[in-house]
């Protein structure tokens, strides 16, 4: 009978296979799995980005906008019945708007209104945010502020809070309960983990505000510590939201990119990333360590959109558990180039109820924005300061130049050569060909400043020898590829580089020697000791000496060690203003203070005849060619990507 019994069965399993019919220990028929998909959407970056507007141009921009994405949240959310909402950070401050609303927020008379981002994202009902490091930009008490009237849990893991007043500032972990229909229209709850995390390096860059309110830990080591207690405690599924860009797989201790390694984490479920304002996936990579992955862009730019089958399986011993078997991932944009030429193009409208929650601000900040503050009597443009001087940063220069000289007047190092280190916000890379400063001759507003200098930086001056001088000048040029003699076309920038990485330093004239390494690699670590591509620094003509002592005007990011730039020491800093760069630049201007081209660049290119490099470039370029006639500039083609690209003959 029991050979009988297990022939009968042996035939008939693969029957009720064939009929979609499962059958339990005893040969009777059981339910099949239950099966549900839930879909993620996340955005990242924002930048208190709510309209299609640019405030340091004060035109439209088709590529961002919280209310464009908030027009694909819908539709996103129309086609899969159950979804969840989260933010990476970066959401409350890193444009015009957010800094106009800073010092507004701040005003007495104001304490009873609502920031609008936080309105704007209570609006479309986040599920859950993490923060950023730009959250921090304008101080603690503001972002408390802004996120008293959040409706939406602020999650914040490895943010360690070490002094009262920074209390509030999120929680180490979240459990969203969710009641989720399954493909059978049975409803099903679900306990979803969210974890999220800060890059470490967040107290170094805005270590004003965090000097002893706050700590930052490791990443992956505060994820690993976490999620053992998240599983007992039931979670079905784990989301964290690294607001850190994707590195490698192999991250170091306290990574600012960590996002790969973070999913090699056993038992983390899906990764939303952020922080670099790239898109990901990508055409060559569709997930990190097999696992769902999204980073959306930047200011609104795209929504990302995870899909993931959850299958239950039960066991006898255990609780039903939910798995991820099938996932898809996409990011949505909100606006596309054109195949001829590049232009931009919005793909979506605006989301009436977001863009009347920012019109107010909006109005009043344009209004503000349009005041007349001085003038200029030559273009102010970022176009060439990857590879010339540029009038731009000479203007910001200038004014830091001439505020510290003041301040130390009179003082111990008030004859000391002074210089400026300035490098460029805006020059190209991953915002675009319209991530350019490009300020015409003529009348300069308040907003123009905003585009000279865009984050609320402050003026730093310090007192260091020439060799830590030159090796600054080492991290800065590291920027460029090594290009061998004779090379033909050779890619001249390193992409990994952010331009704000390249400081040039006013004051000194010297060369660029690109035939060699780069002593510094993208996180400031040393690769090439012995390599010197710096070449005849000088100062009024006569050679730096290692031992010779400056004055450096630089901003507050910088000297806090941000990139991998050397911290100084604490007896090197001899002054810190308590106003922004942004203000000084205004005061500045409003002074008469001009800009006058050099007659002689103070710094450029060691010559290499015969060879030559590729340099991309918004089109609008070609007609400031004139402006700079010692570059051996030649116009090639427009790419698909809305750039320019020229030949640089070096």
């Amino acid at each position: 009978m029991v050979g009988r019994a297990l022939a009968t069965a042996a035939i008939a399993v693969p029957l009720a296979q064939k009929s979609g019919v499962r059958l339990n220990a005893v040969g009777k028929p059981t339910a099949p799995p239950a099966s549900l998909i839930v879909r993620i959407l996340a955005t990242s970056d924002l930048h208190s980005n709510l309209l299609a507007w640019d405030y340091h141009t004060n035109q439209t921009c088709a590529s961002r906008g919280l209310a464009r994405t908030a027009s694909l949240i819908a539709t996103a959310r129309d086609q899969v019945a159950n979804c969840l909402l989260f933010d990476n950070g970066d959401f409350l401050n890193g444009n015009a708007l957010g800094d106009h609303l800073a010092q507004r927020l701040g005003d007495h008379a104001d304490m009873a209104q609502s920031h609008p981002m936080i309105t704007a994202m209570n609006h479309l009902r986040y599920d859950a945010v993490t923060l950023g490091n730009h959250e921090f930009s304008h101080g603690v008490h503001h972002l408390l502020r802004s996120l008293r009237d959040a409706a939406f849990p602020v999650v914040a893991s490895n943010l360690r809070i070490t002094k009262a007043d920074a209390k509030g500032l999120g929680m180490r972990s979240l459990m969203l309960n969710r009641s989720f229909h399954d493909t059978e229209g049975r409803l099903h709850d679900i306990r979803i983990a969210v974890i999220g995390f800060l890059p470490p390096q967040t107290t170094i860059w805005e270590q004003r505000h965090l000097k002893g309110r706050a700590e930052v830990h490791d990443i992956v080591e505060t994820a690993r510590a976490l999620i053992p207690d998240l599983r007992k405690g039931g979670a079905d599924l784990i989301v964290a939201l690294s607001h850190s860009g994707v590195g490698g797989k192999d991250a170091r201790p306290f990574g600012e990119n960590a996002s790969h390694a973070l999913a090699l984490v056993d038992g983390v479920d899906v990764i939303i990333a952020g922080h670099t304002h790239l898109v990901f996936p990508t055409a060559d990579c569709a997930n990190l360590a097999g696992k769902p992955a999204v980073m959306p862009g930047f200011f609104g730019s795209h929504l990302g959109v995870i899909d993931l089958t959850l299958t239950q399986t039960v066991g006898h011993a255990r609780p039903a558990r939910w798995h991820i078997t099938a996932q898809q991932v996409e990011t949505r944009p909100i606006a596309q180039r054109s195949a001829m030429g590049g232009a931009l193009t919005a793909l979506v409208a605006d989301d009436v109820a977001i863009a009347a929650i920012a019109q107010p601000d909006h109005a009043a900040l344009r209004a503000w924005a349009d005041q007349p503050i001085g003038h200029t009597d030559v273009a102010l443009h970022s176009y060439f300061a990857l590879i010339t001087q540029s009038p731009a940063l000479e203007i910001i220069a200038l004014a830091q130049s001439q505020h510290l000289a003041r301040a130390l007047a009179g003082g111990p190092f008030s004859d000391a050569p002074l210089l400026a280190a300035v490098a460029p916000f805006k020059a190209g890379g991953r915002g675009g060909p319209e991530n350019y400063t490009a300020i015409p001759a003529g009348p300069l507003r308040r907003h123009n400043t905003g585009d000279l200098y865009i984050h609320p930086n402050s003026l730093i001056g310090l007192h260091l020898p020439g060799h830590a001088v030159l090796r600054w000048l080492e991290r800065s040029v590291s920027l460029f590829h090594q290009i061998a003699p004779g090379a033909q076309d050779a890619a001249l920038i390193n992409l990994d580089f952010p331009s704000y990485d390249f400081d040039v330093m006013h004051g000194l004239t010297y060369r660029v020697d690109l035939t060699q390494p780069a002593q510094f690699d993208r996180q400031g670590r040393e690769v090439a000791p012995d390599a010197r591509r710096i070449v005849d620094p000088c100062w009024q003509g006569k050679p730096v000496k290692p031992d010779q002592m400056f004055v450096v005007a630089s901003n507050s990011y910088r000297c806090a060690g941000g990139s991998g730039f050397a911290k100084p020491q604490p007896d090197q800093v001899i002054f810190e203003a308590r106003q922004s760069n942004q203000r000084l630049v205004e005061t500045y201007i409003r002074a008469g203070g001009r800009v006058k081209p050099p007659a002689q660049p103070h710094w450029g290119f060691v010559a290499q005849p015969g060879t030559t490099v590729l340099f991309d470039c918004d089109p609008r370029v070609i007609a400031a060619l004139d402006q700079a006639p010692h570059l051996r500039l030649e116009p090639l083609m427009r790419l698909k990507s809305g750039f320019h690209r020229f030949r640089l003959h070096l």
